[in-house]
């Protein structure tokens, strides 16, 4: 069977792998969003017979199309169908003491103090299993034998000496202390029968600059912000300054003899003083020269320059984009990262998941974060906070003015500020003076409706005008949202209009790069080659198959083996349990993002298995099977084979545990969360 043979748009998988000639059902986006739209459970159904009994009339498919599109509508962007719950432990042993720590609340804290109690409740031990365990083939995974040692059946039945805790093995220490999930790795008895924490004081020395993360906001700062005690004085003195100008412009246009004449400085319009009696006026009235103002900030050209070109860039990705899956990327080789976006009213308001986005892993050499907001008096003060609590651990800020989705877009956020460009500009040379050295990035789409493109227009404000540091542009207009191809023509468009500009007014170039549907080191060349762009942002691409950019440094389609790609998920564990932590609820989080992974990587068809190269990102998978039962495994669309993945690495998933595949962003020709 030839692969001409299958329908279009689907991948040309060899015929001897084929399962089915037909591509994979797309998951349904509406249950994943939990709308109400289908009948018994099942998208487009028929009205079922006890309807008809009651006299329901049987819809036609324009009508079910009709009702169907009316229910998304009313529940768009709500998610309902996704619930992830923290899972527990049976027994809460207090964390202080689970820390070798005495607590101060004794007898009145909540938490049980029996350890005891609690290590005879507390399942066994979780084995965490070294790259040199993996096998392509079944069961997969090498575990010990599952009689206990001696040493391990006189301390507690939960204890397992064999196993690895991640944590404690690349730091030396593990946080969680006893509620550690792989405790038999670093606790022994002492000779009083009691158990011991171990800490390997030399390791903990030497790695500690490398695997702390930074940007950690402390409760007592939280606290500042969420009650707006947190002074911002470079923000205030900003907007009071752009509210006094359009007070005065407003007078102006009821008084032209009081106008102002307006001046350009460094991007930004700054009101100059009255003329004639009415500024003899203003002076009398008040004099502030005197008063306390705040350091004078930088000016753009004292920013310090990004120098990007030709370094890869793994783009902000909602849900997935976490720090375990930035860490991993990197070591496939991206050099820039940057966080998921975070909406700067909850900044403001103190968020400690929040806040959690701007927490950063040394390995990250380039690291940034994204906001989205709709106005100067959001983003400009949340500027100013990040900018003084990350000094030094964060080097650059990314403006979100391309996220398409409804909940951010009807705040007037993501890619309404398209339409926006004299807010937009605002709040850029805000954030500017708020943050310092640190400089303000831009992400955009090419317009907000199809065939109405306006980023041309934009861009070559962004930098001379405003002072943006970096663009990237990706190739979709809003209305468009994941679905077709990126327009790279018309980035090719945007470059030369932002690079005549730098050269008429003899500005140096910034970094541009564009996005959209790179999905090989062959496609990305080709890009770099013939776009005009510095680089390309690599969203869907990397989700897929995060090795995307081992391929691009070295320029090769790499045909990873089933086993190689075991390791990564293995990988993935590791870097999620060092971050979200290896107690019982640490685990399950870690779970949790691992089949959010999980989600995406099942879309790779291995090229071993393709008639033709390179691989192209909206080609639908027909079902195949794999060169080896893993590598079928991994392909596999159904989520409970995602959560046996995990358990090979995090020990059975609770009862209580559930995972609803987030459809939208895991169905072919979708990138949720790419602004």
């Amino acid at each position: 069977m030839a692969s001409s043979t299958l329908p279009p748009g689907t991948a040309p998988i060899k015929p001897e792998f084929l399962i089915s000639v037909q591509p994979r059902d797309v998951p349904d986006d509406d249950a994943a969003e939990g709308s109400t739209s289908h009948v018994n459970g099942r998208p487009n159904a028929a009205p079922s017979a006890e309807g008809a009994e009651e006299g329901t009339k049987r819809l036609s498919g324009a009508q079910r199309k009709k009702l169907a599109k009316e229910e998304r509508k009313k529940h768009r962007g709500a998610n309902k169908g996704r619930r992830f719950q923290k899972v527990r432990d049976e027994v809460e042993l207090c964390f202080r003491l689970a820390g070798g720590k005495d607590c101060e609340f004794g007898s009145e804290c909540r938490y049980t103090h029996d350890v005891s109690a609690y290590l005879a409740a507390k399942p066994r031990d979780i084995h965490f299993p070294s790259s040199d365990d993996l096998s392509s083939d079944p069961p997969f995974v090498r575990l010990p034998d599952v009689e206990m040692s001696e040493e391990g059946a006189e301390t507690t039945n939960s204890l397992d000496p064999t196993t690895t805790c991640p944590v404690f093995q690349r730091t030396g220490e593990c946080r969680h202390g006893l509620k550690c999930r792989f405790l038999g790795s670093h606790v022994k008895r002492k000779d009083n029968g009691e158990l011991e924490l171990v800490v390997d004081e030399d390791k903990k020395a030497r790695v500690a600059a490398a695997e702390t993360e930074v940007n950690f906001i402390d409760a007592d700062t939280l606290r500042k912000i969420r009650t707006k005690k947190y002074p911002h004085p470079i923000a205030d003195a900003y907007l009071k300054e752009i509210q006094n100008a359009a007070a005065d412009e407003k007078k102006a246009e009821s008084t032209p003899e009081a106008a102002t004449e307006a001046v350009t400085v460094n991007g930004s319009e700054i009101e100059a003083q009255p003329s004639g009696s009415a500024a003899a006026a203003t002076k009398t009235e008040e004099d502030h020269s005197q008063d306390d103002t705040p350091d004078v900030p930088l000016r753009f050209v004292e920013k310090k320059r990004l120098h990007w070109s030709g370094k890869t860039y793994l783009a902000p990705l909602t849900t997935v984009g976490n720090l375990p899956f930035r860490r991993l990327c990197v070591d496939y080789g991206a050099d820039i990262t940057c966080g998921e976006m975070g909406l700067a009213m909850s900044f403001l308001q103190g968020s400690k998941e929040e806040w959690s986005l701007v927490r950063r892993h040394p390995s990250e050499s380039i690291f940034g974060m994204q906001i989205a907001g709709s106005k100067p008096q959001l983003l400009v003060p949340a500027a100013e906070i990040i900018g003084r609590e990350c000094a030094g651990n964060l080097d650059f800020v990314d403006v979100n003015c391309g996220c398409p989705i409804d909940l951010v877009y009807k705040t007037g956020s993501g890619s309404a500020l398209l339409d926006a460009a004299g807010r937009l500009g605002k709040i850029i040379v805000g954030m500017n003076k708020a943050l310092g050295d640190i400089p303000v990035t831009v992400k955009l789409r090419t317009g907000v409706k199809d065939g109405k493109n306006t980023a041309h227009k934009l861009m070559p404000r962004l930098a001379p005008e405003w002072g943006a540091s970096a663009i990237t542009l990706h190739g979709r207009t809003r209305q468009q949202r994941y679905t077709k191809l990126a327009d790279w023509d018309y980035i090719k468009q945007c470059v030369e209009a932002v690079r005549a500009r730098e050269a008429d007014e003899h500005l140096p170039p910034v970094p541009i790069f564009g996005g959209g549907d790179c999905f090989s080191a062959e496609d990305y060349w080709h890009k770099m080659e013939s776009y005009g762009v510095d680089g390309v942002m690599i969203g869907r691409g990397a989700l897929i198959k995060p090795w995307i950019f081992t391929e691009i440094k070295e320029r090769r389609e790499w045909d990873i083996s089933s086993r190689e790609r075991l390791d990564l998920v293995r990988k993935y564990a590791e870097y999620g349990l060092n971050h979200f932590g290896s107690d019982t609820a640490g685990v399950n989080t870690t779970r949790r993002y691992l089949c959010e992974a999980l989600s995406f990587q099942y879309r790779y068809v291995p090229i071993g298995l393709l008639e033709q190269w390179p691989p192209r990102i909206n080609d639908r998978a027909p079902a195949f099977r794999g060169r080896d039962e893993l590598e079928t495994l991994l392909a596999s669309p159904d989520s409970r084979d995602w959560v046996k993945i995990s358990e090979m690495f995090l020990g059975p998933a609770p009862e209580s545990w559930t995972f609803t595949p987030k459809h939208k962003s895991n169905a072919y020709g979708s990138e949720e969360g790419q602004g």
